[in-house]
C-alpha cells in the first residue's frame, strides 16, 4: 500500500505543480513511513526479516525524498516538528484501515469543533426595543427557498479538491474576474461620483447578482462598492464585520455614500448602538457577545471586511461567521454576501474554502446548489482534460471580482490622499480627550479675564472673535516657551502614541495584501511603538530615521527597495521626507499629521515620482473626535491655498504657525459655542 501511494505521489509532482491533494498524501505515507519503521524494529522477529522490512521501508522512503527536493514545501514536511494537517492525519486513518490496521488513539484526528451556537450573549436595550415597537422584525424561514442541487453524475465525485486544484493550474491569462454589467449612477448620492470599476459592483447588485468576492487592490474603494451594492440589492438590515482599525471609517462611510440610511456602530455590549438602524458595524473582536441577538435580527444582507481573517474556520471569530452566513440564507431568499478582501490567499489555496463557505457557494464537504448545477452544465468530469479550465470559471461567475491599481489606472488618479479615520478607545483615549477639554478650558478662562479687564463700554455681542484670535496667539507663544503643561504640541504628540499602534496594524494589513508600504511618522517614540507592532506580527521592516550614519541609512534604503521580504519602511517625516526615491511602493501609511500641506506632500512624493507605474495612495490615520480631526481639515484647505497661489491667485499660502492659530482658534470657539449654549441658572 505504501509503495503504491508514493508511486502516485512521484506521478502527481511529474505531471505538473503541486496539489493540496498531493501535499495531503505526501505527508501522510510520510508519517506511516516513520511509524512502520518504528514498528518493524521494535518486533519480535528473526534480524533476517526485520532486515528485509527496513530495506523494503527505506526504498520507498528513497523514493519520497527524491520528490521531496522537487519542492521546498514537501521537503518542509519531513521534518519532525512540521505541523501536521487533518487531512493529512484523516488520510492517515483512511490508508490503515485499509491494510487492516485498527488506527491508534493518537492518529485519530480532533474532533470537529461545534458550530458556533446562536445563543444570545448580551442583548442591548435598544435591541429590544426595537423587537417590541415591531414583532413582524423576526426572520421568516418561510422566506428562503434555497435550490437543490440536480441529481448529476458529479453526485459521486469528490469535487472540493479539483475546485481548489482548478484555481492553482490556472495560467496567467487565466480570468480573474467575473463579468461585470456597464457601469451605474443610479444609486450614487447627489454631489458624488463613483470611479467606472466601482459602478460596475453596483450595476451587478443592481442586476440580481447577489455574492460577491471583492478582491480589488486597497485603495480602489472596496467600501464605497460594498454600501451601494447593499442600496442596489435593498439588502437591509444589512451587517458588516470589520477589524477595529477601520470600524470608524465604515460609520463615516455610510454617512456619505448612503446617507439616508441610519449605521451604527457595535462598541463593547452594545449598550450604545441603535437599535433600529439599518447597517451594523462590529468589529471581530466583540463579534462573539453579539452572535446571538443579530442571528434573530432579521438581516437581509453581510458584509465580512478583510475576509482573509476568517481564512482559519476552527477560529472563533470564523465559525461566528459561518454560523451568522448561515443563518441568514436559512430565512432570507438570496441575501446579498460580500467578502472583501486584498489578500484573498494568505498562506496556501485552502484559504479560499471559509470564504466560498460564508458565500454558500460550499459547505464542508461538496458544492452547493448554485455551484453544482453550474459544474453540471459544463458537461465535463474531473476525468476529463478541460474539467479544470471550466470549473475556474463557473467559480468565478459566482462572483469573484479582482482588479488591480494598474488594470484601473485610467479611473483613479495618479496620487491621493485616504483618510482613515480611528477611535482612541480605553484610558488613553479618555485621557487625552480630557487633556484636550482641559486646554479649551484654560483658553476659555484666559478669554473670560480678558474680557472683564476691558473698559466700560466695549461690549460685544455673542463671540468676540478678534479676542479669540488674540487669546489663541498668547497660547501659541506660551506653547513654544513653557515645558509644563499640556499645549497644542504635547497632545498631538499623545494622539500619534495613542495612534501608533492602529497605524502600524494598517500598514501591515496593507502590506500583505498590496506589497511595500512606506510608515511615517514625526516623532521617534511614535516610530518605536510601530516597529514592535512589525516584529509581533512578523512583518520585515526598514527604519529610516534622522540619527542614522549615511552608511546605515543607505543600506536601510537598499533593503527595503531590493529585499522582497522587507514589507515596511518606517520612516521619519523630517529625515526621509526629503530625498529619498520609494517608487518601489504605492501605498504610503502617515501616522502622525505634518503641520503643513507642503512636507506632507514632500512625503507622498517619495513614492510619487517619475518612473511610478501605479497610482500612488497615502492613508491618512486621524484620530477621530480630537483636534487631530480640525488639524486635518485645516491642513487640507492650506493646501487649497497653495494650489491657488501656485496658479496665480493672490490668496497667501499658509504656514505651520497659522495652522497651529486656526486649530487653538476653533477648539476655543468650540468650547466658547457650547459654554453660550449650555443653560443658565434663573436667579432673582
Amino acid at each position: 500500500m505504501l509503495a503504491r501511494a508514493v508511486r502516485e505521489v512521484e506521478a502527481a509532482l511529474r505531471s505538473g505543480r503541486v496539489t493540496p491533494a498531493t501535499r495531503t498524501k505526501f505527508q501522510a505515507v510520510a508519517l506511516l513511513l516513520r511509524d512502520e519503521r518504528a514498528r518493524v524494529r521494535a518486533e519480535n522477529s528473526s534480524d533476517t526479516h526485520r532486515a528485509e522490512q527496513l530495506k523494503r521501508l527505506d526504498g520507498i522512503a528513497t523514493i519520497l525524498a527524491r520528490s521531496a527536493v522537487r519542492d521546498s514545501a514537501l521537503l518542509a514536511l519531513l521534518a519532525e516538528d512540521a505541523v501536521v494537517s487533518d487531512e493529512a492525519r484523516s488520510l492517515k486513518v483512511e490508508m490503515l484501515r485499509t491494510a487492516g490496521i485498527e488506527p491508534a488513539a493518537d492518529d485519530l484526528p480532533p474532533a470537529e469543533p461545534p458550530p458556533a451556537a446562536i445563543e444570545p450573549r448580551v442583548m442591548p436595550r435598544s435591541v429590544i426595543s426595537r423587537q417590541l415597537a415591531n414583532p413582524f422584525l423576526a426572520p421568516d424561514a418561510s422566506a428562503a427557498r434555497p435550490s437543490a442541487p440536480r441529481r448529476t453524475r458529479l453526485a459521486t465525485w469528490e469535487l472540493i479538491g479539483p475546485l481548489l486544484s482548478s484555481f492553482e493550474r490556472a495560467g496567467s491569462g487565466a480570468p480573474a474576474c467575473m463579468d461585470l454589467p456597464a457601469p451605474i449612477s443610479r444609486y450614487t448620492p447627489r454631489g458624488l461620483e463613483l470611479m467606472p470599476h466601482q459602478a460596475s459592483v453596483v450595476a451587478a447588485a443592481a442586476a440580481g447578482h447577489r455574492t460577491f468576492l471583492l478582491a480589488d487592490e486597497p485603495g480602489l474603494g472596496k467600501t464605497a462598492q460594498a454600501l451601494l451594492a447593499a442600496e442596489a440589492a435593498n439588502a437591509y438590515p444589512l451587517l458588516v464585520v470589520v477589524p477595529n482599525v477601520v470600524k470608524t471609517n465604515w460609520a463615516r462611510e455610510a454617512g456619505m455614500w448612503t446617507p439616508h440610511r441610519s449605521a451604527t456602530v457595535i462598541h463593547g455590549d452594545g449598550d450604545s448602538i441603535d437599535g433600529f438602524a439599518d447597517i451594523l458595524v462590529v468589529n471581530y473582536e466583540v463579534l462573539d457577545r453579539h452572535v446571538g441577538w443579530l442571528g434573530d435580527f432579521g438581516l437581509r444582507g453581510m458584509v465580512v471586511d478583510e475576509a482573509h481573517f476568517i481564512k482559519n474556520k476552527s477560529s472563533q471569530r470564523s465559525r461566528h461567521v459561518l454560523a451568522l452566513s448561515e443563518r441568514i440564507r436559512s430565512f432570507t431568499a438570496r441575501p446579498l454576501l460580500m467578502a472583501l478582501t486584498g489578500t484573498p490567499l494568505i498562506n496556501d489555496i485552502e484559504d479560499f474554502r471559509a470564504i466560498w463557505q460564508f458565500l454558500g457557494w460550499i459547505d464542508e464537504t461538496k458544492p452547493l446548489a448554485e455551484l453544482m448545477n453550474a459544474l453540471d452544465e459544463t458537461g465535463l468530469t474531473p476525468a476529463d482534460p478541460g474539467f479544470y479550465a471550466a470549473t475556474r470559471q463557473c467559480v468565478v461567475d459566482l462572483g469573484i471580482v479582482r482588479r488591480r491599481k494598474v488594470d484601473v489606472a485610467a479611473d483613479i488618479p495618479a496620487r491621493r490622499i485616504a483618510d482613515l479615520p480611528v477611535e482612541l478607545d480605553g484610558p488613553v483615549g479618555r485621557s487625552i480627550r480630557a487633556a484636550e477639554r482641559d486646554l479649551a478650558l484654560r483658553m476659555v478662562s484666559r478669554y473670560e479675564e480678558a474680557l472683564a479687564g476691558r473698559r466700560a463700554g466695549a461690549v460685544v455681542e455673542g463671540i468676540d472673535h478678534a479676542l479669540v484670535r488674540q487669546v489663541a496667539k498668547w497660547e501659541q507663544k506660551d506653547a513654544t516657551t513653557s515645558t509644563t503643561g499640556e499645549n497644542v504640541f504635547s497632545m498631538m504628540r499623545r494622539i500619534g502614541r495613542a495612534k501608533a499602534g492602529l497605524a502600524a496594524d494598517y500598514a501591515a494589513q496593507l502590506a500583505r495584501s498590496a506589497g511595500k508600504v512606506v510608515f511615517f511618522a514625526k516623532h521617534v517614540d511614535v516610530m518605536d511603538v510601530a516597529e514592535e507592532t512589525f516584529a509581533k506580527q512578523g512583518v520585515r521592516f526598514s527604519s529610516i530615521r534622522g540619527d542614522q550614519t549615511p552608511a546605515v541609512r543607505q543600506r536601510n534604503i537598499d533593503s527595503f527597495v531590493n529585499d522582497p521580504d522587507v514589507a515596511v519602511a518606517v520612516c521619519s517625516l523630517t529625515a526621509a521626507g526629503v530625498g529619498l526615491n520609494l517608487q518601489v511602493a504605492s501605498n504610503l501609511v502617515l501616522a502622525e499629521l505634518s503641520w503643513t500641506a507642503a512636507e506632507q506632500t514632500q512625503a507622498i512624493d517619495r513614492s510619487h515620482r517619475i518612473g511610478q507605474a501605479q497610482p500612488v495612495t497615502a492613508w491618512r490615520i486621524i484620530a477621530a473626535q480630537t483636534i487631530d480631526a480640525r488639524i486635518a481639515e485645516l491642513i487640507d484647505s492650506k493646501a487649497g491655498l497653495a494650489a491657488q497661489a501656485l496658479d496665480g491667485s493672490e490668496e497667501e499660502v499658509g504656514s505651520s504657525a497659522d495652522v497651529q492659530h486656526e486649530a487653538l482658534v476653533a477648539l476655543l470657539t468650540d468650547a466658547l459655542s457650547e459654554v453660550s449654549d449650555a443653560p443658565q441658572e434663573l436667579t432673582g
